[in-house]
């Protein structure tokens, strides 16, 4: 059986993030805790096979931080969803340098959302726990390295880029057909929601954004007007130093 922690100071939104998740996955075990020392001893206790949390619990700004380097040191590899209050602008890539697979910031987003990001994250688990193939090959550190099972932790130059996985979605989708065109229709059955050309456009944005973080002159991605984008050859030659 799915055993699936959530970790949330609020009891409302604790029930209903347990709602979603057993509209998701009939028959899930969902364990609730409301507090860091409960979460802790749960977490070790138990081999959960997603854990979402809160990073803010009662008084303890940072409690949810505290929580996710417990279950890092089980050494389980247990995918974390962290749901937050604080801003996504500033947290998310916090989160991801603690092996967080992705960060929902309330308020931002709806159950389908929710639901859309759950499944993912049990379906890039289970793959991984199976031996799916397609683990990360061997790459150049000048170039870029996907890890299409753990999803947490492509590498550009050898370094974290801090994506979502809607994000992480697209950069795949763009990489695995470099040189080519991906056309919008093409990036619509990527995303789960928002299948429109502005949000695929913020998704481009937010893709940008990550790669300068770790390289200011990154220029990989090209805007192809009216048709969609691609990776360009630019970026397989080392573009941008």
């Amino acid at each position: 059986m799915f055993k699936v922690a959530v970790i949330e100071d609020d009891q409302p939104t604790s029930n209903q993030l347990k709602e979603w998740i057993l509209a998701a996955r009939p028959g899930i075990q969902v364990d609730q805790w409301f507090n860091r020392d409960d979460a802790e001893v749960a977490i070790a206790r138990e081999a959960y096979n997603l854990v979402t949390l809160d990073i803010e619990l009662g008084r303890e700004r940072h409690a949810g931080v505290a929580i996710i380097n417990a279950i890092n040191k089980t050494g389980r590899g247990t995918p974390v969803l962290v749901v937050s209050a604080m801003p996504a602008a500033i947290y998310r890539s916090i989160m991801k340098a603690l092996d967080a697979w992705d960060y929902l910031q309330k308020t931002t987003f709806g159950e389908a959302d929710f639901i859309d990001t759950f499944l993912e994250i049990l379906r890039a688990a289970r793959d991984r726990d199976h031996g799916a193939a397609g683990k990360a090959s061997d790459v150049p550190s000048d170039e870029l390295s996907l890890d299409p099972i753990r999803q947490s932790t492509p590498l550009w130059r050898g370094k974290r880029v801090n994506l979502p996985l809607t994000a992480q979605r697209i950069l795949a989708t763009l990489y695995q057909r470099r040189g080519e065109v991906v056309s919008y229709d093409d990036l619509f059955q990527v995303v789960k929601s928002g299948r429109n050309r502005d949000n695929i456009r913020k998704h481009i944005s937010t893709i940008r954004e990550a790669f300068r973080e770790l390289d200011e002159n990154f220029d990989g991605i090209e805007n192809v007007p009216m048709r969609g984008f691609r990776w360009s050859a630019r970026a397989l030659a080392g573009g941008g130093k």
